[in-house]
């Protein structure tokens, strides 16, 4: 594949950023792609490895030794059509992905790794560009209705791998516009909003309902439809309406902080900061919007996340921003000799980090200080791992000035109202349970309710979501028909 000897003679070729200080002035991306040049020259990179672990490593298991080879010889109208015979949306992958493909690269043994993730990108944009992304509608039609719950990656990889399989397909989403987390979640300078409304209308143009605003069973306790969406529909109407219902709702239930002053005004949940930034971007007007500007910033969890926190608190204009981590600082290289081909353990700085951001490894929050009811301190301890346990060191607390806290220590389980209104049994983690198995994959203990994504699996990533996605629209279909065509 590629080049036979393009390992040995070029190098690695990373996409390049704007400027520190020109990208904080807005919400747009900011990555500056490969040319169509650069990405030949990656893909010439790529080996003639016997076993390209790099599939493997792709949870969408891309062909990607194949897809690298037809951008080395300029081929990019094949290489689209190969990228997308296992990935409905390389755009959001390529943009956000942590590429465990690359992780897993041979090159990556005793070198940089091919730049997959870098040719990928460049792969969708181009096609985009060209034209070449088009609908796929079905030759013909099943007759059977499939409802699909939540249009975040899972929800959509699903939805229109069913809708081209030639089922009628509705999914139903509470927020005004479709995206889920990738909409609200992850901010406008990560992956631009666009990517997904062009997406939208090409599913659309395939058949696929969509119906924002929507609520599927009850509401929480204490919320109200107006709180929420326009309107409600029960767990029994779409039983009876539809052949097939699909939860691809997302896991929600954001893991708290209990511990003193938590009720303190000015603490508050990743996921109540984030997607106010992301409406305002989208043009909606909001009252009362959680702001950073002129405040010192604490983000507590220090994963994407918390990255995320450290980028839109940037962009506010806050005057500091320092983000805790319970674990200790990873190493700044992994030992490849242990971990390859697999995900390894290494520190990991993103380019919100590099805009602005004071780090601190294990270190636990004691309290929460206030006055007059709002935050003005954390009271920290420093932590060290003994025996598998956590325990504080003597004599380290300390108390650091913040006037605003954003809490992204990761999610817990899904909404557990949406599971209950359908008697869907959960695992030990509070999530839906349901197999994988080839035979009956995705589906839950009760008939024709299939599961897939985070609702399933847990909080996870965008390109795990994709793989569920499309492996339980195969389920579905050949619960619907007998027999599917569509690739796992």
């Amino acid at each position: 594949m590629g080049k036979v000897t393009g390992f040995l003679e070029y190098e690695r070729i990373e996409e390049g950023y704007e400027g520190v200080e020109t990208r904080l002035k807005n919400y747009k991306e900011f990555v500056i792609g490969l040319s169509a040049e650069q990405a030949q020259v990656q893909g010439a990179r790529c080996m003639d490895c016997g076993t390209p672990f790099c599939n493997n490593g792709c949870p969408v298991n891309n062909i990607i030794p194949d897809f690298n080879d037809l951008v080395y010889r300029n081929d990019w109208r094949n290489a689209i059509t190969v990228l997308h015979t296992t990935n409905n949306f390389p755009e959001f992958t390529g943009r956000i992905c942590p590429a465990p493909c690359e992780a897993a690269c041979t090159l990556n043994v005793n070198d940089d790794p091919v730049g997959i993730k870098s040719i990928e990108h460049a792969i969708i944009d181009r096609a985009w560009a060209e034209g070449w992304v088009v609908p796929q509608p079905p030759k013909a039609k099943t007759g059977k209705k499939v409802a699909v719950i939540g249009s975040g990656p899972a929800g959509l990889a699903a939805a229109q791998q069913l809708a081209r399989a030639g089922h009628d397909v509705v999914v139903f989403e509470k927020n005004d516009r479709v995206g889920g987390l990738l909409r609200y979640g992850i901010p406008d300078f990560k992956m631009e909003k666009s990517h997904i409304d062009r997406r939208v209308e090409q599913m659309k143009a395939e058949g696929v309902v969509f119906r924002c605003g929507v609520i599927v069973g009850e509401l929480p306790k204490g919320s109200k439809v107006t709180n929420w969406a326009k309107e409600r529909v029960t767990t029994e109407q779409l039983q009876a309406e539809f052949d097939a219902v699909l939860l691809a709702a997302g896991s929600e239930v954001s893991r708290d902080l209990p511990v003193p002053g938590r009720e303190l005004d000015g603490v508050h949940f990743a996921m109540e900061f984030l997607p106010q930034q992301n409406k305002l971007n989208a043009g909606d007007k909001l009252k009362g919007q959680i702001r950073a500007d002129g405040k010192h910033v604490v983000v507590i969890g220090g994963g994407d996340t918390g990255s995320d926190c450290v980028g839109t608190s940037n962009r506010h204009g806050a005057v500091s921003v320092t983000q805790f981590e319970l674990l200790p600082m990873p190493p700044e290289q992994e030992n490849k000799d242990l971990t390859w081909p697999y995900w390894p353990y290494k520190l990991r700085t993103s380019s919100s980090h590099e805009e602005g951001c004071q780090r601190e490894f294990a270190i636990a929050t004691k309290e929460f200080i206030g006055e007059k009811g709002k935050v003005t301190g954390v009271k920290t301890v420093r932590v060290q791992w003994e025996g598998g346990k956590m325990v504080e060191v003597p004599n380290t607390e300390q108390v650091l000035k913040a006037d605003l806290v954003l809490l992204a220590m990761g999610f817990t389980n899904p909404v557990n109202t949406l599971l209950e209104g359908f008697g869907v049994e959960r695992d030990p983690r509070g999530n839906a349970k349901a197999t994988t198995d080839f035979t009956g994959g995705y589906v839950t203990n009760v008939p024709k309710v299939f599961a897939a994504g985070d609702v399933r699996r847990g909080q996870s990533l965008v390109v795990w979501a994709i793989r569920e996605g499309r492996q339980a629209a195969r389920a579905i279909d050949e619960f619907l028909t007998g027999a599917s065509d569509l690739p796992r």
